[in-house]
């Protein structure tokens, strides 16, 4: 915890303000992903793809330059200051989206979504640590559980953005949208955000020292396993969102509905991650994270089988992707935390190469889940079956190598 926080009485942002630019600032990278769904169809007819699935790469380009960029922001967001990495990243992720407004192939197109990945990593890194900098203990938990309840709320909100968009001009407006967005956010932290590192607290990069980092996470039993199942978990899930616009307008011809649908189950992950913050305590990560990753198995099964036997409807669907959001939300926060247990003397450095490691993983498995789709939602269950499964496997091995603990009692 730190001990140069600044109490926000004395600071020129008051603390209402602030959570609201920090929920904005972490938004960034929903907005990037789910305000372009929508467009995923025009974009393939646009641009004359060779098959509908190659539209899906904009979705892993963006994922593989955030990957990449997380292993940069990171440490060099502890030695030169958050500002500066802050105004990188969004200056990066402007360039990033006027390349792709002005794209005419897909590989310009994939280009500037790198280039915008890239740049999200400034924000996606930066953003926690500032909220650590200047708030510790309750004030902190408080503001974060704010952010958090704001941030929730932009995955459900971001397509309908896109689809705005669509309704009045062509979807390379879509990037003129992440342009204004990305514009006010640097402004409003320009005027109103001061650097919350103090250069005396600033930790020098060296390559020693990121080496030395990436050798403690690597040579940690616990951590390897729990950032396999990171890259495993967002995997399936990133492989639902490359087929996620396919799955809603052209299997069920849900249209301009697509957003209504995204945006409820999207919901439904923050509902399922306000429930984990209620009861982590006393269940404990392991029981949660165990408990959910059986639903996933349980609920894919199930899913598959009926698939074999009868036509699925779309009620049939958002039934189990309920129970796959809700399941997912009790995961992604405490496999996170659990991954990064016990690398508490390097943190920045481990959440760089956590993050990172896990994010390439994920980005390969769900480009090609997504490539499989074939018009049916085998690929997409298979892969939520499969990967949960081997999931189970490792939360199995890593929990065999702790002590033993007693088993929570649920009221």
């Amino acid at each position: 915890m730190s001990d140069y926080s600044t109490h926000p009485t004395s600071s020129r942002i008051s603390a209402r303000e602030f959570t609201l630019l920090i929920a904005l600032l972490m938004s960034i990278v929903a907005i990037s992903i789910d305000a372009l769904l929508p467009a995923l169809g025009f974009i393939s007819r646009d641009i004359s793809l060779a098959h509908p699935n190659q539209a899906q790469y904009v979705i892993s380009a963006l994922f593989l330059g955030m990957a990449l960029g997380q292993l940069v922001c990171g440490p060099l967001s502890d030695a030169t200051g958050r500002k500066r990495i802050l105004y990188a990243g969004i200056c990066l992720f402007l360039v990033g989206s006027l390349v792709c407004f002005f794209a005419q192939d897909i590989n310009t197109l994939l280009l500037g979504r790198f280039i915008q990945g890239l740049g999200v990593a400034g924000p996606y890194v930066s953003a926690i640590s500032i909220v650590r900098d200047k708030y510790t203990g309750n004030e902190m938990a408080r503001i974060m559980s704010l952010v958090m309840l704001i941030f929730i709320m932009v995955p459900a909100l971001a397509p309908s953005l896109g689809q705005a968009v669509l309704l009045v001009s062509s979807w390379r407006y879509i990037f003129v949208l992440y342009i204004v967005y990305a514009t006010i956010i640097g402004l409003w932290i320009f005027f109103r955000l001061e650097e919350t590192l103090p250069k005396e607290h600033r930790i020098a990069f060296s390559t020693t020292g990121f080496l030395d980092g990436f050798k403690e996470v690597v040579s940690n039993y616990h951590t390897m396993c729990y950032t396999l199942c990171m890259g495993l978990f967002f995997g399936s899930f990133i492989g639902y969102l490359n087929s996620s616009q396919q799955i809603f307008q052209e299997l069920f011809n849900t249209g301009k509905l697509f957003t209504v649908y995204f945006g409820v189950l999207a919901l439904l992950f923050g509902v399922a991650s306000l429930v984990n913050a209620r009861f982590v305590e006393k269940w404990g990560m392991d029981y949660l994270c165990s408990r959910a990753v059986r639903g996933l198995i349980i609920s894919s099964a199930i899913f598959l089988a009926v698939q074999m036997l009868i036509p699925v409807n779309l009620w049939m669907f958002l039934i189990y992707a309920a129970v796959v959001f809700f399941c997912f939300g009790l995961v992604f926060g405490n496999i996170n935390a659990m991954a990064m247990e016990p690398m508490g003397h390097v943190a920045g450095i481990a959440s760089a190469i956590i993050g990172a490691s896990s994010s390439i993983m994920s980005m390969i498995i769900g480009t090609a889940i997504g490539q499989m789709y074939n018009g049916t939602l085998v690929p997409v269950t298979s892969g939520f079956l499969i990967l949960s499964t081997i999931c189970l496997f490792i939360l199995h091995l890593a929990k065999s190598r702790k002590p033993a603990d007693p088993e929570p009692a649920v009221e």
